[in-house]
């Protein structure tokens, strides 16, 4: 039988496989299955430009229709799968129907973190993951004025920056001491705590959450001081989860995430998995990460594709970050856990300034603040320093 693959999800790294296959001339079949209605499409733009209505849902695509086409990728969208029998080596979906395979590419991403609170489940209470999520946004915070958003990371801050635009009132709730504490220093925290109470935001940290209140519709949420805040539309933005499930369903070996090598195998030699929802060990940093970022979803793609066209892999990348917010751009080259030192330099008055995190005194990360250049110079430096054994165990 002739060998056929097929990638369950079509994300950013699902799509990036069927692409990276076709153009390292993969002759077979290739079936590409997502569970929305949409073609593949970038996910960073939802929280700002999609959000903000400065792009439609055409300026998300990756790629046109016509690629799909030409590149006879066989796409089906809007079809989940529920299960995945290894030893016949085939998929069944929803609807009932089956699909073989010869190989399979696992691209399931994440989903948002739920909230346990009482009232999550009030109208008005949203996550953001998806076109639709930032439609259903859209819809609802036409004609609202109380945004609660509860969350100071990436997309909490995104989204309270053009909420703001938009005319909002804005509360951010975060339950740690300083927003983005898990990525960032003290003094890039600083600075973008500042940057959103300069530009109206109510921004309040160190503190809890009892409950969401409303009478069918969210009305209000109860802080742990007791206070309630007037909400007409709350945003639940506490992070990600891997889809993983399916996996481990299926004897997949997971762990927060489904287990890969170097070459993105799982524990079925048959099975592969790529992007958000994977986790892999980093010689760079001597222990297991999940990395949810456009790069990794990109890169590790397409060294799955490689692995499967029979190429040696052994997949270890520099991970980098972005984040837009008003007009200041934040770029992370590397990851700065661990660090014991940092190196301050630029202007953080002029909103142009960097952070360099070391161990050792060896750079291990930069945060670069409206500083292209310093970006590219430390996802230049410290790569170097990774090739010539300069960086420390982690």
């Amino acid at each position: 039988m002739q060998d056929n693959i097929v990638i369950i999800g079509a994300g950013q790294a699902g799509a990036q496989v069927a692409q990276s296959l076709r153009q390292g001339d993969y002759k077979g079949p290739i079936r590409l299955i997502g569970e929305e209605p949409h073609l593949p499409y970038q996910r960073p733009p939802l929280s700002k430009k999609y959000l903000a209505g400065e792009v439609g849902t055409e300026g998300l695509l990756l790629r046109p229709p016509a690629f799909y086409d030409t590149q006879d990728i066989d796409f089906i969208p809007d079809t989940q799968v529920t299960d995945i029998d290894r030893a016949a080596k085939r998929i069944r979906l929803a609807n009932g129907d089956t699909i073989d395979y010869g190989r399979l590419v696992l691209a399931t991403g994440t989903k948002a973190r739920p909230l346990s609170l009482p009232g999550s489940d009030l109208k008005g209470v949203l996550s953001l993951r998806a076109i639709a999520d930032v439609n259903a946004i859209r819809d609802e915070i036409a004609d609202k004025s109380e945004l609660v958003i509860i969350g100071a990371g990436y997309i909490g801050l995104e989204v309270a920056a053009v909420a703001k635009a938009l005319g909002k009132n804005v509360t951010v709730v975060e339950a740690q001491d300083r927003p983005m504490k898990r990525v960032v220093s003290p003094q890039v925290s600083d600075f973008f705590s500042q940057l959103h109470r300069n530009n109206g935001i109510q921004l309040l940290l160190d503190t809890g959450i009892e409950a969401l209140v409303g009478n069918g519709q969210v009305s209000g949420v109860k802080l742990s001081t007791g206070a309630t805040l007037p909400a007409d539309l709350v945003l639940v933005a506490v992070g990600a989860a891997p889809n993983d499930e399916l996996a481990a369903d299926a004897g997949i070996e997971t762990d927060n995430g489904i287990l890969v090598d170097g070459a993105g195998q799982t524990s079925d030699p048959s099975v592969y998995a790529a992007g958000d929802c994977t986790r892999f060990y980093s010689n760079r940093y001597g222990r297991s990460v999940r990395m949810e970022s456009v790069q990794n979803a990109i890169d590790q793609a397409k060294a799955v594709a490689e692995s499967l066209l029979g190429q040696d892999v052994d997949y270890d990348p520099l991970p980098w970050f972005w984040s837009d917010q008003y007009d200041i751009k934040l770029q992370i080259a590397g990851l700065s856990d661990g660090y014991d030192d940092t190196i301050t330099g630029g202007s953080i008055s002029d909103n142009k300034f960097y952070v360099a995190y070391l161990k050792d005194g060896h750079l291990i990360a930069v945060d670069s603040v409206n500083s292209p250049r310093s970006h590219m110079m430390a996802r230049r430096v410290i790569g170097e320093a990774w090739r010539d054994g300069l960086l420390p165990d982690a």
